[in-house]
């Protein structure tokens, strides 16, 4: 054992928030105020300093703010994070002798003991600082040293012992033995931890799909970046803050699928936009029949007039005209014949999609081409990216290539479609995916929900983990909302926008209730856009628009809304409805849904729950900001009842 280690006293455990014992950093947005805490303890009852130590990104300077007791060996500080970026903290202990000292110093006077001796011991701690004072680089050091050494000479001169007391117990010397305490056999938690600050988009976003191809006004005309400009102005009225458009890249002709996901296209088939690549070219590319790179400009900088970011969709599979397919062939898995594997979910084929072989020789070159992807884009000014099956790409890839992109770009945002295995999802969201589609889409009873939710958002996935709710998504019509009718839209978008800060809809199908799948027993929309060209009139879909209206403007309104780590289950005597609170501050928000799309349903809400026991049965005033009305309860208790074809859900502000 090093004399050193084998002489720190001081034990460090347990520090929070941490990610796999600081494996991976956790995650907060620009303006939160970090809370650390820690156990820190030694043998015996000498005084310790415990400090919180943080610096910014890009700074090599540690902030210092002492932490706080408070109870049980347990310490407490904060700091703000006001930069985006990685931030590093860690936490220092030593075992103070000069505060020890102080302490044990009043005690024996106050007994009225001889402190001669005791005092001599206080002038040589004072030396010793005088010596690191000497060495150091603090700005007041001459004054410091001054101050320091005149201390020393009057705890040992001075013949008034009371004098000499009154000389150790002055604040100012305690203050400068602080500056100049000696931490040579101080612990340490090394390496730091480490927090990643996003955006606020990161943490309460509205997220919009639509295919940009199905946006000409014009019967059957391929749409254009322009015509997504003209849907803008409803879009952000609606209260969207993102627009997601899938693959806009050119489209391969071999193997191309047609309606519906034929393997024989006709003519006219536009294909599928993530069979990427083709002689227009790559992934860096735009297909000719959107527009040009310019028209994607003007797009972007018409959605940041109305208050809405561009998401690309970033898709890492190619066509069989891909470019890549001529220049690398390396960079494919080859079989026995000589031809290139193409993608399978056995039994299912997708002939149209070759997958990168990540464990080709030239692996290297293939990760750098692309990173080089997102860093195209980026330049662009895009700065949220959806990812097609990260869980399909190895774990150490993503570490790197999104480290390296915020590194540069820390204000990107990344949105991992991973519908997999829990372990998976979550080991993405710590290698640096700022949020994650979720399992939300099938967890439909209330029992799945509130245990679902419970584990998101009241354990430690939260740290790393932001959950994006999509009832639907081109590739999910879920059995809810194929059998449920107009009624499940209306209340799956209701537990979308209210349980999570994130969510998302692929709207024009959403608005218009479309839930026909298919076949019996598919997921997939009959007539999928993801193969042909579906033009809408979404003039007809203005009950579901009004209601997006309503919740997206109750969710900027309501800081409760904006987060997802108040959320509680409360007790409703029906296993058929459920609900669920929020709170900011004096921001109380409750929802109460009616599970059940078929029938009315009803049931005895317990308010202590909710408003905490010190209520008792004082009467209490809420609104239903989806109607405006307005309620008064008393005795504890509300008696909720929703009838489906009426209103699924209550969306209560309460009145304290």
């Amino acid at each position: 054992m090093e004399d050193l280690q084998g002489r720190r006293r001081v034990v460090i455990e347990n520090l929070r928030p941490n990610v796999d014992l600081g494996r991976f950093p956790i995650k907060r947005v620009i303006g939160d105020i970090l809370t650390v805490e820690v156990d820190a303890f030694a043998d015996g009852h000498d005084h310790l300093i415990v400090l919180l130590l943080h610096r910014q990104p890009g700074s090599g300077d540690w902030i210092e703010t002492p932490m706080e007791s408070i109870y049980n060996d347990r310490f407490r500080a904060q700091f703000r994070l006001e930069a985006l970026g990685r931030y590093q903290y860690t936490v220092v202990s030593w075992i103070d002798r000069f505060h020890t000292w102080r302490h044990d110093l009043t005690k024996r006077a106050a007994a009225g003991q001889d402190l001669s001796v005791d005092l001599l011991i206080g002038a040589d701690l004072v030396a010793s600082a005088v010596q690191r004072a000497g060495a150091g680089s603090h700005p007041g050091k001459a004054a410091d040293v001054a101050a320091l050494k005149k201390a020393e000479q009057d705890l040992r001169s001075k013949t008034d012992q009371r004098q000499r007391v009154e000389v150790a117990l002055d604040q100012h010397l305690l203050e400068l033995m602080e500056v100049y305490a000696d931490r040579s056999l101080a612990t340490k938690v090394d390496p730091p931890l480490e927090v990643i600050v996003d955006p606020p988009l990161a943490r309460f976003s509205a997220w919009y799909e639509l295919f940009p191809r199905s946006c000409s006004p014009v019967p059957g005309k391929h749409g254009t970046f322009r015509d997504v400009i003209s849907q803008l102005p409803e879009i952000a009225e609606m209260g969207f803050d993102i627009l997601y458009m899938p693959p806009i890249h050119p489209i391969g002709d071999a193997f191309r699928k047609g309606k519906n996901n034929t393997t024989e296209a006709q003519a006219d088939d536009v294909g599928s936009p993530w069979a990427i690549g083709s002689a227009e070219g790559g992934h860096k590319s735009i297909l000719a029949q959107l527009g040009t790179l310019a028209d994607f400009q003007a797009l972007q900088k018409a959605a940041q007039s109305h208050g809405i970011s561009l998401a690309l969709d970033i898709a890492f599979q190619c066509s069989p005209d891909h470019p890549y397919v001529k220049s690398h062939p390396d960079w494919f898995r080859a079989r026995p014949d000589g031809t290139i594997q193409y993608a399978e979910n056995p039994p299912k084929k997708y002939q149209d999609i070759y997958p990168f072989d990540f464990e080709c020789h030239d692996w290297q070159g293939l990760w750098k081409e692309l990173r080089s992807v997102f860093e195209y884009w980026a330049e662009q000014g895009v700065r949220v990216f959806r990812v097609d099956n990260p869980h399909t790409k190895p774990f150490p890839f993503w570490e790197w290539c999104i480290t390296s992109l915020k590194q540069k770009y820390p204000d990107l945002m990344f949105l991992a479609e991973a519908f997999t295995r829990p372990k998976i999802m979550y080991r993405l969201a710590k290698l640096g995916y700022t949020q994650s589609y979720t399992y939300f889409t099938w967890r439909n009873n209330k029992a799945e929900i509130t245990e679902y939710f419970t584990e998101l958002t009241q354990t430690d996935v939260r740290e790393v983990f932001r959950p994006n709710l999509w009832p639907n998504t081109p590739d999910i019509l879920n059995e809810f909302l194929q059998s449920g009718g107009p009624a499940a839209f209306s209340l799956r978008l209701v537990l979308a926008t209210m349980l999570g800060a994130n969510y998302g809809v692929y709207g024009p199908a959403y608005l218009l209730a479309e839930n026909e799948p298919y076949k019996p027993g598919s997921e997939e929309y009959l007539n999928s856009e993801k193969y042909e060209i579906r033009q809408r009139d979404l003039d007809q879909g203005t009950v579901l628009r009004a209601l997006m209206t309503r919740l997206n403007a109750i969710r900027r309104a309501h800081p409760a809304l904006q987060s997802d780590w108040s959320l509680q289950f409360h007790p409703i005597d029906n296993d058929q409805m459920i609900a669920f609170s929020k709170r900011e501050g004096q921001d109380l928000m409750l929802c109460v849904v009616n599970l059940n799309p078929h029938s009315p349903q009803a049931g005895w809400l317990e308010l202590n729950t909710v408003l905490g026991e010190n209520w008792g049965s004082r009467p209490i005033q809420v609104t239903d900001l989806l109607t405006d009305q307005q309620f008064n309860w008393t005795n504890g208790r509300a008696y909720i009842e929703l009838d489906p074809q009426v209103a699924t859900a209550h969306v209560f502000q309460i009145s304290r």
